[in-house]
């Protein structure tokens, strides 16, 4: 593990947020051992318009009217920025050379809250890791001047409409010019070594500490009892962006004596689907993270029935780690991110082919084959993501290269 390093991390992500977050992981495993400046992204005009009665808004505008510090120290190494200023709302315009000029001036104010926050903690010879901030991150190495730019490519969020308007020529020139890019699936790994050849898959992190029924004594939860049959199941978001809807309800004709479980909330798309009306596809609605493990016990099978788009084709689902470290066999739509899972996952290239390999992984589990997807699994801890991370930026333990 990187030691004794001074590390800025910016993204999309703020301290504050809600859910899970890469970005957050990352810097509380770094912050055991090294110093952790983590820069929210300025609230902008928009936001402030629209949600002021939130209360992470309301707590940001403290901070711009110096009601509350710009900086806050929530764990040991580790201080959170909250830049003292009000950002405008520039994604409307049309024009990207134009967006470019604003853009710029925009990075120069965010550039200059951290350059203050730098002063104050005294920052020195630091690295900068960006999380996917492509726009305030296009300057920043020329503007704060670390030691060594890492950008972390692990989602491809230009397929979003916010991000696709001017993130398409904007994101391939923050790759071009940081020192090393990092991603977390071969897929994006590949895409990426087209703007900068210093481009590497370094895996990914999850914390599996709940995942873990060793001892055999978690229980399944009630719901299964009035499931018949073999059950097949899915713990996850249930929305049409990034499921294929189509690819369920044929394993739900095709089969009828399997049971399909999804657990997790819905989008209109799938309330509206047939899927409710099918007497062998159980919802059983969304769950405490908490309780997940639970529920996974209770399948026979998992599935990923990823519909393979711009936005899919390259991610890397921490589900699937969730699914091995239960030790459960996992049949997979087959994508060139789903690759790195080949010795562990059956990978299924269209609907026949998921019958067939939901069959075959029926026949095929043993206990051998158990104990290796949970030893894979378990290997991808955040710890050593972050050790693969600054050995592709050639930084190891306390010596910079």
């Amino acid at each position: 593990m990187i030691k004794n390093k001074q590390i800025i991390i910016v993204g999309l992500q703020p301290w504050d947020i809600k859910i899970g977050s890469n970005c957050k992981s990352i810097a509380k495993t770094l912050a055991q051992q090294n110093s952790v400046l983590y820069v929210n992204s300025p609230l902008n005009r928009k936001t402030m318009l629209f949600s002021k009665q939130q209360p992470e808004v309301k707590e940001r505008l403290e901070v711009i009217a110096a009601k509350r510090p710009a900086i806050s120290n929530p764990q040991k190494n580790l201080w959170v920025l909250t830049p003292p200023f009000l950002a405008e709302s520039i994604n409307w315009i049309p024009y990207t050379p134009l967006f470019r000029m604003f853009n710029k001036w925009q990075s120069q104010r965010f550039a200059k809250a951290i350059q203050n926050a730098v002063k104050e903690l005294d920052f020195q010879n630091f690295i900068l890791f960006n999380d996917g901030q492509m726009f305030l991150g296009l300057h920043l190495k020329e503007l704060l001047n670390p030691i060594v730019s890492i950008y972390y490519f692990r989602d491809n969020i230009t397929t979003q409409p916010y991000f696709r308007k001017h993130g398409k020529a904007i994101e391939k020139d923050v790759m071009r010019e940081s020192d090393v890019v990092v991603t977390n699936s071969t897929y994006l790994e590949d895409y990426a070594r087209r703007y900068n050849p210093e481009s590497y898959m370094t895996g990914q992190g999850c914390d599996l500490s709940l995942f873990n029924d060793d001892d055999k004594k978690m229980e399944i939860p009630p719901e299964f009892s009035e499931v018949p049959g073999t059950v097949v199941g899915y713990v996850g978001v249930l929305t049409q962006a990034r499921l294929d809807i189509g690819l369920i309800q044929y394993l739900a004709r095709q089969r009828k004596d399997w049971s399909i479980v999804l657990v997790g909330p819905e989008d209109e798309a799938f309330k509206r689907s047939s899927l409710h009306q099918m007497e062998n596809v159980f919802f059983f609605g969304s769950k405490p993270e908490s309780d997940l493990p639970r529920y996974i016990k209770g399948f026979d099978v998992c599935i990923n029935p990823q519909v393979v788009n711009e936005m899919t084709r390259g991610n890397y689902p921490r589900k699937v780690d969730e699914y091995l470290a239960m030790g459960k066999p996992v049949v997979v739509t087959a994508t060139r991110a789903m690759d790195y899972f080949t010795h562990h996952v059956y990978l299924a290239a269209g609907k026949e082919a998921y019958v067939r390999l939901i069959e075959k992984a029926l026949k095929e589990n043993q206990p051998e084959k158990e104990q290796a997807r949970k030893a894979f699994a378990r290997s991808h801890t955040w710890e050593n993501h972050v050790k693969n991370i600054f050995e592709a930026a050639k930084l190891q333990g306390n010596n910079h290269e």
